[in-house]
């Protein structure tokens, strides 16, 4: 029986300098029936020409504009023919054999529709990394967080987390999902644009009856923020927006309401601490997060579902706070929580 059929696909927009650094790996990847993709959204940096030059086994695909991750992906993918897709940030790092545990996984169950690989810290591949870690969980009010980094602190893998388990969410930087519920679920919300696109769309999944994998069989390292830096008030925008946007797609409208509320009162302090920081820039990105939210609403309403399952069954999900219990409580990792669906 032959291997399923895999496409890697890179989304790239002007990042030539990770192309030369991470590109001869992924070109070196071991697996017997593998598509190397690279979709540019538009590049001014010469990178399509450096592919082309360097790398001719490498397909590349070019979208006439920046898209962003979420439509730029929807749009390559629409032309890839495979059964399983893997949607691979292009400052990550992979070794020779890290794809075939990550497909063994998932084909062991119809139901697993997306997953992630062990994801660990390019700068310090012994702790995990910041975007994905040991895979990704949300707490009671829709926080996310992952094994192995809660906020700012990464933990050391000390094998603590080598555990195949089922997560609320996949990391974006190695991410696997099934052809057949890529289709089914219609990809990543293009109103996203970037940041917890991934969130959104495991969490649709999950609403359709499906789980979400962590596989600790592979690993990869990621740098992080390889095209939108930690510092840049766009990126607080971003995340502060999309976090409301999938509560109102995916939480069951009862819970959306009260759960959006005290959302949005939590994000009113951290405005008032960006304030008191002196970092007006990211309090007005904060502000700015929620007119957009508001100002959008019934476009996002339109986009919820047949069905919302009530959030606090799903797999996954803390059912206290991890705000609280990381900076009240001074829990530091994630072993010390216990209270889990």
């Amino acid at each position: 029986m032959s291997e399923p059929s895999v496409a890697v696909v890179i989304l790239n927009w002007n990042g030539k300098e990770l192309m030369s650094r991470f590109l001869p790996g992924v070109v070196k990847s071991s697996y017997p029936n593998l598509q190397l993709i690279v979709g540019d959204n538009a590049s001014a940096d010469g990178s399509v020409e450096f592919i082309r030059a360097n790398f001719p086994a490498i397909r590349i695909i070019e979208n006439d504009q920046n898209y962003g991750f979420a439509e730029g992906y929807n749009r390559l993918i629409k032309q890839i023919e495979a059964d399983y897709f893997v949607l691979l940030n292009s400052d990550v790092e992979v070794p020779e054999n890290w794809i075939a545990p990550v497909i063994r996984a998932m084909e062991a169950d119809e139901r697993i529709a997306a997953a992630q690989p062990k994801i660990k810290w390019f700068a310090d591949q012994s702790k995990f990394e910041y975007a994905g870690g040991a895979g990704g969980f949300m707490d009671r009010n829709c926080f996310p967080f992952c094994r192995g980094r809660l906020f700012d602190l990464l933990e050391t893998d000390h094998g603590q987390y080598d555990d195949e388990k089922e997560v609320f969410w996949a990391g974006g930087a190695a991410f696997f999902i099934k052809r057949k519920q890529w289709e089914e679920s219609g990809g990543l919300d293009p109103d996203l644009f970037a940041h917890m696109e991934e969130i959104d769309l495991c969490w649709r999944l999950k609403n359709m009856g499906y789980k979400i994998i962590y596989c600790p069989d592979a690993e990869v390292y990621h740098v992080g923020g390889g095209t939108l830096d930690t510092g840049n008030p766009y990126k607080v925008f971003l995340n502060f927006r999309n976090n409301l946007m999938i509560m109102q797609k995916n939480l069951p409208f009862g819970e959306a309401v009260w759960a959006l509320l005290l959302r949005m009162c939590i994000d009113f302090v951290a405005l008032l601490q960006f304030l008191l920081k002196g970092e007006i820039r990211f309090a007005s990105a904060v502000n700015k997060a929620h007119y957009q939210f508001l100002k959008n609403m019934s476009r996002t309403a339109a986009k919820r579902g047949k069905s919302q399952l009530p959030y606090i069954r799903h797999t996954g999900v803390y059912q206290s706070s991890i705000v609280w219990d990381y900076f009240i409580r001074g829990i530091r990792y994630f072993s010390q929580l216990k209270d889990f669906q």
